[in-house]
């Protein structure tokens, strides 16, 4: 069958799932969500055969795996887990993102125009004040067999996704996570810039 064929069935089926469930359950229809989205991966890595590779690019608490953070207490999933899950361990390789202070593009709320927000100082005792206390710089860090349990303990770990609000960040912007078994690799920027999105300019026409 043919691939946008294919996937855009699947997105007209979940959607309609999606939408119903989310007037009344959050959580449920985070999972419906998330699960769509290792759907429509699978539509298309089927699609390319068994040497097909991808780059997933979404936000940490999407891909960073859900059931090494307090989101699994909640009976919630994401793409990083599932993925992982119906792969064998040296298919998946997941990592994650994060910053000490700067700024980025996000929203007050859905459907908002994006714009430049300041991110404070991270939290005290959160991972990413821990990176930064490690030394200013930016950093990658790569999970091992050799390291991996000295990265065990549930740590705050700051959340920033299209919806974004620093004046919340005491109440709600940190996932506690166990870092080693949400992300398989980290890179830490000390001080990030927030993007700037492409503008395309078409040319008249002569």
């Amino acid at each position: 069958m043919n691939l946008n064929l294919q996937v855009n069935a699947l997105v007209a089926y979940n959607a309609e799932n999606y939408y119903r469930t989310m007037v009344v359950h959050d959580d449920k229809s985070w999972n419906i969500r998330d699960m769509h989205m290792v759907d429509a991966l699978n539509e298309i890595m089927d699609f390319y055969g068994s040497e097909g590779k991808a780059i997933v690019w979404e936000h940490n608490t999407h891909v960073g795996d859900a059931s090494a953070t307090d989101m699994r207490d909640s009976g919630m999933i994401n793409v990083g887990q599932i993925i992982r899950e119906q792969n064998p361990t040296e298919d998946v390789f997941i990592t994650g993102f994060g910053t000490y202070r700067g700024t980025v593009i996000a929203a007050d709320e859905w459907g908002r125009d994006f714009e430049i927000k300041t991110v404070p100082p991270a939290m005290n005792g959160s991972w990413e004040e821990a990176m930064h206390l490690s030394g200013a710089y930016d950093k990658l860090l790569i999970f091992t067999d050799e390291n991996r349990q000295l990265f065990q303990d549930r740590i705050g770990h700051r959340a920033i996704g299209v919806v974004y609000r620093p004046e919340y960040e005491q109440y709600g912007n940190y996932v506690p996570s166990v870092m080693s078994d949400r992300y398989d690799a980290f890179i830490f920027i000390d001080e990030t810039k927030a993007l700037r999105p492409l503008v395309h300019e078409v040319a008249p026409v002569m």
